[in-house]
């Protein structure tokens, strides 16, 4: 892609999540939306390949369904109440459909059925996009609402996220679409909590970024997208495969690394809130994503040469790893001393 046209369609991301989040009018978070859907668009199709053009297709049609109804939502609220503001959704019906377009733009269950597809049609770059500054604007939309949304309809397909999250996630062999469902099962912890404590969906969503952000970095100097691929990448790289290995088990949430922080404190959160039974449902549920974790951990770094592969080895080239994915990795792994700092911003 043109350096120049690449750098416009980034610049609109920017605006287009700045729009949103700093606005307080429904036209102006609605507009925001738009431009970063109209941005990402031909990144996600930049490869020219049918698999790469029907996942741009799939993307704006949904997101252009979701955006439609958040415009159907404020317009009926503003209909009834004479507000467009915001923090003033006040009407029960739009506060239905407001739920229902929000979790459709993150790609809760059940409207989960884009994002795997699209993350797999998409370069690794791209799904780093997809998977964390996409989801940006619609969570900032859910933490300003919070007050508003429909709780039973929020908490059951919270539950249902992290349970078809990591489900799904059991039995597949592309490392992308491993990784869509494992944003749609950490989606569900983020919606779960939304209405007790919207601050700790925030902290739980940056940390989730963050990990998220070291696994794609280092998957992309790699070259890995599949498990296949993976298994062989420990004699080419094998510092990076013992990143990849540890950050993928903070992103499972193992105890002494970052990960288990958001786990701990929504938790916590929960039996504050007489949910002990929905803390315990949740927790089980996420070691079905335990377990996809640990598979590409242990083909990351365990299945170790010799053994047979069916399958030809890719060249090995000297490319210059990125500076980020040290910084990225250290910051994944070890920020769970600083939990007491962290939880004076909650």
């Amino acid at each position: 892609m043109n350096p120049q046209a690449k750098l416009v369609f980034i610049t609109s991301l920017t605006l287009g999540t700045t729009i949103t989040i700093s606005s307080n009018h429904w036209i102006l978070a609605w507009t925001g939306l738009e431009i970063n859907t109209l941005a990402i668009l031909p990144l996600i199709s930049k490869s020219h390949h049918p698999r790469a053009t029907e996942a741009a297709t799939k993307y704006f049609l949904t997101q252009a369904a979701a955006s439609a109804l958040v415009l159907f939502s404020s317009m009926t609220n503003a209909w009834v109440t004479g507000q467009w503001d915001i923090t003033q959704l006040t009407h029960p019906t739009s506060c239905l459909i407001l739920t229902s377009a929000i979790a459709m733009k993150l790609g809760l269950v059940p409207f989960h059925f884009w994002f795997p597809e699209v993350l797999q049609g998409s370069s690794l770059s791209t799904g780093l996009l997809l998977a964390t500054i996409m989801k940006f604007p619609p969570i900032t939309l859910l933490y300003l609402t919070s007050q508003s949304l429909h709780p039973t309809a929020l908490v059951t397909m919270a539950l249902l996220s992290t349970a078809l999250g990591g489900w799904m996630g059991l039995n597949q062999t592309q490392i992308r679409k491993t990784l869509a469902f494992s944003s749609i099962s950490h989606l569900g912890w983020m919606a779960m909590i939304l209405l007790y404590n919207p601050k700790l969906t925030l902290l739980n969503f940056y940390l989730y970024a963050l990990m998220t952000t070291a696994v794609f970095l280092t998957l992309n100097s790699m070259k890995a997208l599949n498990l296949s691929t993976l298994m062989t990448a420990w004699t080419k790289t094998p510092a990076l495969s013992a990143f990849l290995l540890l950050t993928l088990l903070s992103l499972a949430g193992l105890p002494p690394l970052t990960g288990f922080l958001p786990k701990w404190l929504i938790i916590q959160e929960l039996t504050k809130q007489d949910m002990a039974l929905a803390a315990v449902v949740i927790s089980l549920l996420s070691l079905l994503s335990l377990f996809f974790y640990l598979r590409l951990a242990f083909c990351a770094t365990i299945t170790l040469p010799p053994h047979t592969t069916n399958h030809m080895k890719r060249w090995h080239t000297n490319k210059p790893v990125n500076i980020l994915i040290p910084i990225l990795t250290i910051l994944a792994l070890a920020l769970l001393p600083l939990s007491p700092m962290l939880l004076t911003t909650i």
